[in-house]
């Protein structure tokens, strides 16, 4: 049987985007030559909420934004047991010379943001790429990979599994840590 550990409540939540926003804010500015993208799926939903609360704090000023999939990119696409479910990519623009921020909900091993990197190469020449995570699982690493922008830092054994709720799915936004992530449906 699974247990669970709340780690952030949904006020703490709210804060700790609103904080990612403002870091954002004061490193692009009006975000002239910056792209929002969020990795398909999970980072998807947190890259819309940040979009969402962008645009309450910037009015004005907001990145260009896109969802990029990185099903076929994965190093470990054919090794699973269970095959992934390949979802949209939807990028109506050029990434050429322009600053990318990718998205996603947890950094564990890395290797999301590495097949991120590569996939979004297919868009064009970015001039720089940074990464933004809400959690960072920053032990057992893959891949020599580190966000620009965090959340928080959770330290986990490698059985646990980080879980990021949203209150339009899950009823509450909010963020669990389970004891035994082959229990995580």
């Amino acid at each position: 049987m699974d247990v669970s550990r709340l780690i952030i409540n949904k006020q703490r939540f709210l804060l700790t985007v609103d904080r990612l926003c403002y870091e954002l804010i004061e490193n692009h500015g009006n975000f002239e030559d910056t792209c929002l993208i969020g990795i398909q799926d999970r980072g998807a939903l947190l890259s819309d909420f940040l979009m969402e609360r962008l645009k309450k704090l910037n009015k004005k000023m907001v990145p260009r934004y896109g969802k990029l999939d990185i099903t076929f990119y994965r190093d470990d696409y054919r090794h699973r047991e269970k095959p992934l479910k390949a979802s949209s990519t939807l990028i109506d623009f050029i990434v050429e010379d322009q600053k990318v921020i990718l998205v996603d909900d947890v950094l564990y091993s890395g290797r999301t943001v590495h097949a991120a990197m590569t996939a979004i190469q297919d868009f064009g020449r970015a001039s720089s790429i940074e990464f933004l995570c809400l959690v960072d699982r920053r032990f057992n690493r893959h891949f020599p990979i580190k966000a620009d922008y965090t959340g928080i830092i959770v330290d986990t054994m490698d059985e646990s599994y980080v879980r990021v709720e949203w209150e339009h799915i899950h009823g509450q936004s909010q963020i669990l840590l389970l004891s035994d992530k082959n229990e995580t449906a």
